[in-house]
């Protein structure tokens, strides 16, 4: 194989997400593994990798396990143009069982006694493929005599594409029947897919020869157009020139209890129990963004967005104006359909194709359902750290299981991502139930150290005068002092 280095070529592999893990695709002409369980993609790989060459290019599909009428019908039905691709069949014919006749893969000095070999030979020498992949090469494992012939055979194949100007992928079964791991050490990257009932589809790369790479799992999606990778959550640095503009909340009693607005960029933590109000407030806050012409956008992981809309619509918030001008977009997360990456993904989208500048979350509950197990907390932390590196200002809503009892800001330990924190509670005030809100933290400048009765009216959010006579509610019992 060809010196390592640190070259800058890159070639893609088809797969934006997967180029991105690589730091900006594969070297040019080396060998790479893709391995993983049956089911998992790698042929769907192989054929992005294939598809995605310059208009000049020739490619090479060797198959050893599946008919070339299967392997161009499912491509087709995935949508790849396989107009420059030429195929190599080395499947066993219908004369198979017929015939005492047994195949092997030599080196080149001894190629021309061997008709598997042959036909590999005679087809790269005419073509001169630019991009192999080869599914797979455990089926030439059960034609070498012993592990070692098969790794010395292995290698002088791979040798002999890489050498004739190819850059080639080619893929490996990896069962505990036929482990790979001296195809592991002769490959110059291992891409490894793995399925998880739990944590979906993964990939991985554990060897890359020459470069860097992203480590740790990747999500792994596949629909009817092929595959989609989307790269782990990691938090970023700032990329963006900071701008902290006090924002207006839209309502002045509310800005009044922020002491002044909310910053532009930070992370703001709106925090209570269930009814609270905390998704009619961010709606507040999201269509004060628009009115000020900003993009805006609102995940829900929870409600439907025309129940969103429609409580909005109740509060005399104009959601339908800003939804028709394009600056507010409600969009519905189902948490069980994406995976963080995915969702991390769609949020960047939004904000570096879309201009949004300000994000709503509804809920870290249902964000935290989309996990499936994985730790909340540094998922959250690298997507609103993301965002604060674009001057996004964001807006979690978080809920808190208790109605009664010992304050706490947060049941998911997430509080310290939080530029700002806002509480909602409920109030018994002469055998009522009220609501309050106040603000435990303001990160960046002052604000007022009292409570207000929030309340949700026909004419819009009310927020009214400081309670200052109430006590005792961080203690879970309010009490109404008179003087």
């Amino acid at each position: 194989m060809e010196p390592l280095n640190a070259s800058s070529e890159r070639i893609s592999t088809g797969i934006s997400g997967l180029d991105h893990v690589l730091c900006g695709g594969l070297i040019p002409r080396r060998a790479y593994l893709v391995n993983g369980p049956p089911g998992s993609g790698k042929t769907t790989l192989g054929l992005h990798f294939l598809t995605a060459g310059r208009p000049d290019e020739k490619c090479l599909f060797v198959t050893l396990t599946e008919p070339v009428e299967s392997i161009v019908g499912n491509a087709r039905a995935l949508g790849f143009d396989l107009a420059r691709v030429e195929f190599l069949d080395l499947t066993p014919t219908a004369q198979f069982f017929a015939e005492a006749q047994s195949y092997d893969i030599f080196l080149p000095a001894d190629v021309e006694r061997q008709p598997m070999a042959q036909r590999i030979v005679e087809t790269v020498t005419a073509l001169s493929p630019t991009r192999v992949f080869i599914d797979s090469m455990t089926s030439f494992r059960y034609l070498a005599t012993d592990p070692y012939e098969f790794r010395r055979q292995a290698l002088s194949f791979l040798r002999f594409l890489v050498e004739s100007g190819a850059t080639v992928v080619f893929t490996s079964e990896a069962s505990p029947e036929a482990p790979d791991e001296d195809l592991q050490f002769i490959s110059d990257g291992i891409i490894s897919l793995s399925y998880d009932r739990n944590a979906g589809r993964g990939l991985e790369i554990s060897k890359f020869r020459g470069s860097d790479f992203e480590p740790g799992r990747h999500a792994v999606v596949l629909h009817k157009s092929g595959m989609d990778v989307y790269p782990n959550v990691h938090p970023v640095k700032s990329h963006a020139e900071r701008s902290l503009d006090m924002l207006s909340t839209g309502i002045k009693e509310l800005d009044e209890l922020f002491g002044g607005g909310i910053e532009r960029g930070t992370i703001t933590l709106l925090t209570g129990p269930t009814g609270t109000g905390k998704t009619s407030l961010a709606v507040q806050l999201a269509s004060a963004s628009a009115a000020r012409g900003e993009r805006t956008v609102f995940f829900s992981f929870e409600e439907e967005v025309d129940l969103i809309a429609f409580r909005a619509r109740s509060l005399g918030i104009r959601v339908d104006e800003m939804i028709a001008a394009q600056r507010l977009s409600l969009v519905k997360v189902e948490p069980l359909r994406y995976t963080p990456q995915e969702f991390y993904a769609l949020v960047e989208r939004e904000v570096a194709k879309e201009g949004a500048r300000m994000v709503v979350i509804d809920s870290t509950a249902g964000y935290k359902l989309s996990l499936r197990g994985i730790d909340l907390a540094s998922h959250l932390h690298a997507l609103a750290k993301f965002l604060q590196a674009m001057n996004v200002t964001t807006v979690l809503i978080t809920e808190t299981h208790d109605v009664t009892g010992d304050f706490r800001p947060t049941d998911e330990h997430v509080s310290f991502i939080g530029d700002n924190i806002v509480f909602l509670r409920y109030l018994e005030i002469d055998g009522e139930l009220k609501k309050a809100i106040g603000v435990l933290k303001k990160r960046l400048s002052n604000f007022e150290k009292t409570l207000r009765e929030f309340e949700l009216t026909p004419e819009g959010i009310r927020i009214g005068e400081p309670l200052t006579k109430l006590r005792g509610i961080l203690r879970g019992i309010p009490d109404w002092k008179d003087s």
